[in-house]
C-alpha cells in the first residue's frame, strides 16, 4: 500500500509553502521538505519548485525522484503481475515469442489502466516522476553547458596593475595574489529557471540567435532525439553575418556512401528510458485520465517546422544554396557566404561549384567597385545575379564610377566580365564576337553625358589604340550624334561640346548638288524620326544608333556640321532662359509654329532669368542673337529660327519686350541708331493692342492705376495715338470704373477684366451696376459715358436703351421725377432719329422705338405716378411710337388715366364751387377761341392719316361684330375736348345751357373724331365692313 495517506506534521508543509524560491536551500530541503511523509506531497513540492542554484535544484529533482521511486515499483509490479496471470493461463505463450507478445501486450495495458484507476495517487506520482526526470536530465545539460562556457567578461574582476598600484597601505604582492580568486569556469548563457521551463527547440534557437555554439553542440548530443527534427529550424535562427568556420561543427554533414544527409551520434544522459516515460505508462497513464501536471512540455505545441528524416543530396545541397542566398540577400556579406560555400564544398556537397564562380563575380563587384560613401549597400543574392542581364550588371558594376575613374573602371571591370559572357557563349556553342562592344556601346548610350564625355577624351583618335575604350572612328561619331540628340538634356552645353571636341574629323572631298540634297534629306528624315508619334513618343539613343548606323562617312561628316550648328544655337537658347534640347533643332527643322513658339518664348522671357534686362544694350544684344538664329551657319546648315524672316523676328521681339512692361525702351528702341527696327507704325500699333489685350486678360484687377492694368492702359502710350488706341483705353476706364461699383460674378467674388471683355452683352454690366448700387441712376451722364466707353460710342440704341435702364431703376426706386426726365431725354433721342423707312438700318431704329414706347408705357400707367399730365403725355408718346397691335393696351391705359383726371377734376371743381358760391356760378363762361377747335381739327387729321396694317384674326365668326363693339365703346370713352386749362365733361350741360351753337360745334367734331377712330381701328381689326 502506498504511504500516501500518512498524517502529515501541521508545522512542516505550510513552513514550506511560506518559503520564497529564492529563500530554499539545501538546509531547507533537508530540514523542512524532506521529513515530509507524503510522499505525493513531497514529490508535488519538488516538482513546483525551480531555484536559480543548481545544487539545490538538484537537490529537490532527487527528493521527488526518491519519493515517486516506490510508486514507479508499484506501477510495473501491477503490470508484471498481469503478465504471469495470462502467461499461466495460456500454454502456448512459450510456443511463439512473437504470438506472446502480441497476447500479453493488451492485457498488461488493461491491468496498468485499472491499476492507475484505482491507485490515483500512484497514477499522479508516475507523471510527477516522468517530469522530474527530464527536468534532472536538462539540469545535467545546464551543468555541462556552463563548464563549457566562456569566462565572464573581463574587466570585471580584472587585478590592479602592480606599476599603478603605489599606496603605500596596500597588502604586500603575496597577499594581493591570495585575494585575487581565480575566475569561474564560465558564465551560464541564460538562467537556468528560463532553461529548465523553456522547450529545449526554443533554447537551442535562443543559444543560436546568441552564437553560443557550444552550447547548441552539448545539446544536439544530450538531446539529439528532441532536436533533430528541428535541427534547420535551429540553424536558420544563427545570424547570417556568421561565419561558417564558427558553426560548422552543428551544420548538416553529407555520407558520400548513402548520397544523403548523415545523422550525428547522440549521447543522451540514460541509456534506457525510465518505466514512467515508456509510451506504455504515458498511454495508460492517458486512458486512466490522469491529466499530466500543469507545466510540463507538449512537443506538439512546438509550430516549427519539422523535418525528421535526413536529406537527400539535393535537398541538402538545395538548402546551402537557399542559406548562401540568404546570406547574400540580408546582409550583403559575400565572404559569409564564400564560407559557406566552402565548407559545403569540403563536405563534397555536389551541385555547388558554379555557385562559387558567380560568389567570385559578386565579390568584384561588392569589394573591387567603386561604391557611394553616404548610401548603403546594395544587398545581393544569386537568384537577383542570375536574373539580371549584362546589362544591368555592367551598370551594377560603374553605378558609382566618377569621371575621372570610369575608363579605369571599365577596363579593370567591365571589360573581364564581358570576356568571360564571351568564352561562356562559345563554350554554350554559340559565339557572338560582337558582344562586348554591343553591350558597352549600349552602356554608353544610356549613360549620363558627362560619364560620356569622359568615354570620348578616353577614346580620342589621337589616343594608341590599345588604350582607347571604344576603337572605331565612325562608331564614335555615331554613338556621339545618337547620345548628343537622343538626350532630354537642355542645360549641360559645356559637356556636349567636351563630346563634339573628341569626335574625327574626315577629310570629305567637295559635295556636289546631290550630295548636299541627300545630306538635307537625312537631316529631314532624322527630324521625321524623332518627332514623338503614338507608335514610338520619343526616340531613343538606340533608336538612333540604329539610324545612323548605315549612315557613309560623308553624311555623317555632314551630320557633326549641322550637330556643330545646332550646339551654337543650343547655347544661345540657354542663354536667354529657353534652353531645348538637342532633339528640338531637328523636330522644328522644318516646323514654322514650333520656331515661332520658341521665339516668342525666348523674347518674352528673357526678363524672367536671373540676369533681367534693365538697359537698351541688354534688349539690343537679345535682338542681335535672335537675328543670328535666324540665319544659317558656315556651312550652310539652317539655324533655330531659319524658317522666320527678319520681319518676324523683330516683330516678335516687340512685343516681348512690352510684355516686360519696359515701354520706355520700347519707346525709343525704334529711333535706335544701333539696331534698325524698320517696323511699321500700324504694325506697332497692332503688336501694342496685343500685348495690352494680354495684360487686361491676366489682370486680377480692374483697377487701371497698379498691376497688369496699369500696364494695358500704359502699353497704348507706345504707339502713336490713333481711333483704335482711343477705344481700348476708353474700354480700359470702362473696365476700371465697372470694377469701381464692386460688381460680383459671384457671391462673394469680384467680377474680373476677363469676364467683362467676354460679356457679349455689355449693357448687362450697365444693368448690374444699376441694380447694385441705389444711388447709380442719379448720375446718368456718368452712365451714358460708361457706356460710351464700353464701345457703344455713337450707338443711339444702346444710349435709348441706356436710358430706359435708368428710367426704369428711377421707377422702381419711385423716383418718378427723374423717371420723366430721363424718358423725356430718350424721347427727344429718339424724335432725332429718320423713320424707319428712310433709315440705312431700319432694324436698329426700330429697336429704339421698341424701347422708347415700352418705357413710356410702364411709366404713364403706373399706378403710383401722381402727376396725370405727364403720365398722358408719356401714353401720347407711347401711342406715337408703339406697333399697331399694342394700340388697345395703349388706349386702355391711357382710358384709365384719363378717367382718374377726370375725377380728380370734378373733385377739384366741387370743392372751388363750394368755396366760392355763387361768384363763380354767375360769371360769364370763358370762350374757347380757336384754340381748341384747331386741337381738335388736328387730332382728327392725325387720326384720320394714321396707316394702320392689317391684322387678320382667324377662326373668329363674329370678327367684326366684335371689332364693331370693342371699337365703338373705346371711341365713346375717349374725350375730345380740347381748349381752356383741361374742361371736364362736367360743365357741358352747363355750356350747353348757355351757348347752344358752341355745344353744338362740340358735338359735331366729336362724333367725327370717334367715326375716324372707329374708322381706323376697325380696319385695323378687319371690319372695315361693318363701320
Amino acid at each position: 500500500m502506498s504511504t500516501a495517506t500518512t498524517s502529515l506534521p501541521p508545522d512542516l508543509p505550510a513552513q514550506w509553502t511560506t518559503l520564497s524560491d529564492n529563500d530554499i536551500s539545501l538546509d531547507s530541503v533537508e530540514q523542512v521538505l524532506k521529513p515530509i511523509r507524503n510522499d505525493l506531497w513531497v514529490a508535488a513540492a519538488c516538482l513546483d519548485r525551480i531555484v536559480d542554484d543548481a545544487t539545490t535544484q538538484k537537490s529537490l529533482l532527487d527528493l521527488g525522484l526518491e519519493r515517486t521511486e516506490p510508486a514507479i515499483l508499484r506501477a510495473r509490479s501491477a503490470a508484471s503481475h498481469a503478465l504471469r496471470l495470462i502467461s499461466t493461463a495460456n500454454e502456448e505463450a512459450e510456443e511463439d515469442e512473437e504470438a506472446g507478445t502480441r497476447s500479453d501486450g493488451p492485457a498488461r495495458h488493461a491491468s496498468l489502466v485499472s491499476y492507475f484507476s484505482d491507485e490515483t495517487v500512484d497514477a499522479r506520482l508516475c507523471r510527477i516522476r516522468a517530469v522530474l526526470l527530464e527536468r534532472l536530465d536538462r539540469l545535467n545539460t545546464y551543468v555541462e553547458i556552463c563548464k563549457d562556457a566562456p569566462a565572464a567578461d573581463e574587466g570585471e574582476d580584472e587585478p590592479i596593475d602592480e606599476e599603478w598600484e603605489d599606496d603605500p597601505w596596500a597588502d604586500s604582492p603575496a597577499e594581493f595574489s591570495q585575494q585575487t580568486a581565480p575566475k569561474p569556469p564560465g558564465k551560464p548563457p541564460i538562467p537556468l529557471y528560463n532553461f529548465l521551463t523553456t522547450t529545449l527547440v526554443d533554447t537551442a534557437c535562443l543559444l543560436a540567435s546568441q552564437e553560443n555554439f557550444g552550447a547548441i553542440r552539448i545539446l544536439h548530443e544530450r538531446h539529439g532525439s528532441t532536436l533533430w527534427p528541428f535541427r534547420f529550424a535551429i540553424l536558420d535562427c544563427i545570424p547570417e553575418y556568421t561565419l561558417a568556420s564558427e558553426y560548422r561543427d552543428v551544420l548538416p554533414p553529407y555520407d558520400l556512401s548513402t548520397d544523403t544527409e548523415l545523422r550525428p551520434l547522440a549521447k543522451p544522459w540514460r541509456e534506457e528510458p525510465d518505466f514512467a516515460e515508456t509510451p506504455e505508462c504515458i498511454l495508460a497513464l492517458d486512458e486512466s485520465g490522469i491529466a499530466p501536471p500543469i507545466g510540463t512540455f507538449e512537443d506538439d505545441n512546438i509550430t516549427l517546422p519539422a523535418r525528421p528524416q535526413p536529406l537527400s543530396s539535393v535537398e541538402l545541397s538545395s538548402w546551402y544554396l537557399e542559406r548562401i542566398d540568404y546570406v547574400l540577400s540580408s546582409t550583403g556579406m559575400v565572404d559569409a557566404a564564400l564560407t559557406l560555400v566552402q565548407h559545403a564544398a569540403s563536405q563534397g556537397v555536389p551541385g555547388l561549384d558554379e555557385v562559387g564562380e558567380d560568389l567570385s563575380l559578386i565579390a568584384r563587384l561588392v569589394y573591387d567597385a567603386p561604391q557611394a560613401e553616404d548610401s548603403a549597400s546594395v544587398d545581393w543574392s544569386l537568384d537577383r545575379w542570375r536574373s539580371m542581364e549584362p546589362a544591368d550588371v555592367i551598370r551594377a558594376y560603374l553605378k558609382h564610377s566618377t569621371e575621372e575613374r570610369i575608363a579605369q573602371d571599365i577596363q579593370r571591370l567591365v571589360m573581364p566580365y564581358l570576356f568571360v559572357l564571351e568564352s561562356r557563349a562559345e563554350r554554350a556553342g554559340h559565339p557572338d564576337p560582337t558582344l562586348a562592344t554591343r553591350l558597352l556601346y549600349d552602356y554608353i548610350l544610356d549613360a549620363p553625358l558627362g560619364i560620356v564625355a569622359a568615354i570620348f577624351e578616353a577614346s580620342k583618335p589621337t589616343l594608341p589604340q590599345g588604350q582607347r575604350v571604344i576603337r572605331d572612328d565612325e562608331d564614335m561619331a555615331r554613338l556621339a550624334l545618337a547620345c548628343l540628340y537622343g538626350s532630354d538634356s537642355s542645360d549641360e552645353w559645356p559637356t556636349m561640346s567636351r563630346i563634339f571636341e573628341c569626335l574625327p574629323a574626315w577629310d570629305a572631298p567637295d559635295e556636289g548638288g546631290d550630295e548636299a540634297d541627300e545630306a538635307d534629306t537625312t537631316i529631314a528624315s532624322l527630324g521625321a524620326f524623332v518627332t514623338p508619334s503614338t507608335a514610338r513618343p520619343r526616340a531613343t539613343p538606340r533608336d538612333l544608333l540604329i539610324f545612323f548606323k548605315p549612315l557613309p562617312t560623308t553624311s555623317l561628316s555632314r551630320a557633326l556640321d549641322v550637330l556643330d550648328v545646332h550646339l551654337e544655337s543650343g547655347e544661345i537658347l540657354a542663354r536667354w532662359s529657353v534652353p531645348a534640347p538637342l532633339r528640338w533643332f531637328l523636330q522644328s527643322n522644318s516646323n514654322i509654329s514650333e520656331q515661332r513658339a520658341r521665339a516668342n518664348r525666348m523674347a518674352r522671357r528673357a526678363n524672367a532669368s536671373d540676369d533681367k534686362l534693365d538697359t537698351q544694350e541688354d534688349w539690343e544684344w537679345l535682338l542681335e542673337d535672335m537675328l543670328k538664329l535666324a540665319g544659317s551657319g558656315e556651312s550652310g546648315s539652317r539655324s533655330a529660327f531659319c524658317l522666320l524672316s527678319r520681319d518676324d523676328i523683330i516683330r516678335i521681339f516687340f512685343s516681348g519686350l512690352l510684355s516686360t512692361g519696359n515701354f520706355d525702351i520700347a519707346k525709343k528702341l525704334p529711333h535706335s541708331s544701333s539696331v534698325q527696327l524698320s517696323l511699321d507704325q500700324q504694325v506697332i500699333e497692332d503688336i501694342c493692342l496685343t500685348c495690352s489685350q494680354e495684360f487686361y486678360d491676366n489682370a486680377t484687377s480692374g483697377n487701371y492705376h497698379f498691376g497688369d492694368m496699369k500696364l494695358a492702359y500704359d502699353c497704348l502710350d507706345v504707339p502713336a495715338p490713333s481711333e483704335r488706341i482711343m477705344q481700348e483705353k476708353e474700354f480700359i476706364e470702362a473696365t476700371s470704373r465697372l470694377c469701381s461699383f464692386n460688381l460680383m460674378s459671384r457671391p462673394g467674388i469680384p467680377i474680373s477684366p476677363i469676364e467683362i471683355r467676354l460679356t457679349k452683352d455689355r449693357l448687362s454690366l450697365v444693368s448690374r451696376v444699376l441694380s447694385s448700387n441705389n444711388d447709380a441712376y442719379k448720375h446718368t451722364e456718368v452712365i451714358l459715358d460708361l457706356v460710351h466707353k464700353l464701345g457703344f460710342r455713337g450707338d443711339v440704341v444702346a444710349e435709348v436703351k441706356t436710358l430706359a435702364m435708368l428710367a426704369e431703376t428711377a421707377l422702381q426706386l419711385d423716383d418718378f421725377a427723374r423717371a420723366y426726365e430721363t424718358s423725356e431725354r430718350m424721347v427727344t433721342t429718339v424724335l432725332l432719329l429718320p423713320a424707319p423707312h428712310d433709315a440705312p438700318d431700319a432694324s436698329r431704329v426700330h429697336a429704339a422705338r421698341e424701347v422708347c414706347w415700352l418705357t413710356c408705357f410702364q411709366l404713364g400707367r403706373h399706378p403710383e405716378f401722381p402727376d396725370v399730365a405727364r403720365k398722358l403725355a408719356l401714353l401720347g408718346r407711347a401711342l406715337e411710337f408703339c406697333p399697331a397691335e399694342r394700340l388697345p393696351d395703349v388706349l386702355a391705359a391711357w382710358r384709365a388715366a384719363e378717367a382718374d383726371d377726370l375725377a380728380h377734376r370734378r373733385d377739384a371743381l366741387a370743392a372751388r364751387r363750394r368755396a366760392g358760391g355763387g361768384r363763380r356760378a354767375s360769371a360769364a363762361p370763358r370762350p374757347r377761341g380757336a384754340g381748341g377747335a384747331d386741337a381738335v381739327a388736328s387730332l382728327a387729321s392725325r387720326l384720320q392719316s394714321m396707316h394702320m396694317p392689317d391684322l387678320y384674326i382667324p377662326h373668329s365668326p363674329d370678327a367684326a361684330a366684335l371689332a364693331n363693339k370693342a371699337f365703338s365703346h373705346v371711341a365713346a370713352n375717349i374725350p375730345f375736348a380740347f381748349g381752356g386749362r383741361g374742361r371736364s365733361h362736367v360743365s357741358e350741360d352747363a355750356e350747353r345751357s348757355r351757348s347752344g351753337s358752341r355745344g353744338r360745334t362740340t358735338d359735331v367734331v366729336s362724333e367725327q373724331a370717334s367715326r375716324v377712330l372707329q374708322k381706323g381701328i376697325g380696319w385695323l381689326l378687319g371690319a372695315d365692313d361693318e363701320v
